[in-house]
């Protein structure tokens, strides 16, 4: 029987174009915004002259063996597109080729567990008449988009999808830094209380993620913000502002996961110093009974040789007096060795 998660993968694998989810969108109509298959799609693009104001998103899983071929066929892509397709670098970046947006971020998986590898890579084409999204594995960032046009969101141009886009993005990060916060929150508390349990492996999974997902995203704000600085002819300069805003949003989370990289950091040297304590007192116990111990083992092992002329050998109250001997011994060296640790 499959799993939820197979399930899942299956429902988001596209049709036989590799297309996920194909939305038209024109304000004129009936409908903002109707849901349009590839064949459509395709129509759709052949049109010398579509319709003014109306724009195409087309959303393809790149794990379809036909998405490429259909976009290469039908969507009339620039060149840097495929490039960036082949390169499969992931970093973020953000840039523009002849008269479109080419665009390249990182998101987590639909199905998160606060694990690293649980990020992935979306490309972006976006003109004035066509964005194109694409990805390998499920995403939040476009699940998100995707609910929002379901429930009635009709972005106006394309520029305004791409600023949807990224404020998803942005409430995806959002999300990830209060379930962070949240689990930080209880393992601060239970640090307090002194229960140290495994809570140091769990600091290092959120600090690896938190690492992960600020290096790769980082450089995004920046990549956008020069972008802005020229944008494309067809840009309208309310959406290239709604752009900026998004992207000071963006900043603001990163900035957030900065400051909690920082508190991890200092809980782990907290839960570090307590862990040093806690050896260091273990290792005065032993060392205080190793000293106890030693005046005891020195006089059985010279008591106990099978020599002539062991001392008190005769004497019937010899006993006694190698007790008292020891336990002499013993109250020095027990002083001895809490005179020091005081």
């Amino acid at each position: 029987m499959p799993s939820p998660r197979d399930i899942a993968t299956a429902s988001y694998g596209g049709d036989e174009a590799g297309l996920i989810c194909g939305y038209l969108f024109d304000a004129a109509a009936e409908e903002p915004a109707s849901a349009i298959d590839s064949a459509a799609a395709a129509d759709w693009l052949q049109q010398a002259e579509p319709p003014a104001g109306a724009f195409l998103w087309l959303h393809f899983n790149l794990s379809h063996a036909q998405a490429e071929r259909w976009l290469q066929r039908h969507a009339d892509l620039s060149d840097t597109f495929f490039e960036t397709l082949k390169e499969g670098l992931h970093s973020t970046r953000i840039e523009r080729a002849d008269d479109s947006l080419i665009a390249v971020i990182n998101d987590v998986h639909f199905e998160f567990s606060f694990e690293p590898s649980d990020i992935s890579t979306l490309w972006i084409s976006v003109g004035p008449r066509l964005v194109v999204t694409a990805r390998a594995k499920p995403l939040r960032s476009v699940d998100a988009l995707r609910t929002a046009v379901k429930a009635g969101d009709a972005p106006r141009s394309t520029t305004e999808l791409l600023e949807h886009l990224l404020r998803a993005q942005a409430e995806v990060l959002v999300n990830i830094v209060r379930g962070v916060t949240a689990r930080i929150d209880t393992i601060e508390d239970e640090l307090l209380a002194g229960r140290l349990d495994h809570k140091r492996a769990r600091l290092g999974a959120m600090r690896r993620l938190l690492v992960r997902l600020q290096r790769l995203l980082a450089p995004e704000p920046a990549a956008l913000f020069r972008l802005l600085q020229r944008p494309p002819s067809w840009m309208a300069e309310a959406d290239a502002q709604e752009l900026r805003g998004s992207t000071e949003e963006f900043s603001v989370v990163l900035r957030d996961m900065g400051a909690l990289q920082e508190r991890i950091k200092l809980l782990q040297e907290e839960i570090a110093a307590n862990v040093n304590e806690d050896n260091n007192r273990s290792l005065f116990v032993l060392t205080v009974v190793t000293v106890l111990a030693l005046p005891i083992n020195i006089l059985a092992g010279l008591f106990g040789m099978n020599v002539g002329g062991i001392p008190l050998a005769e004497d019937k109250h010899g006993f006694w007096v190698v007790v008292a001997i020891v336990l002499s011994f013993t109250a020095i060296a027990a002083w001895a060795a809490f005179r020091k640790k005081r």
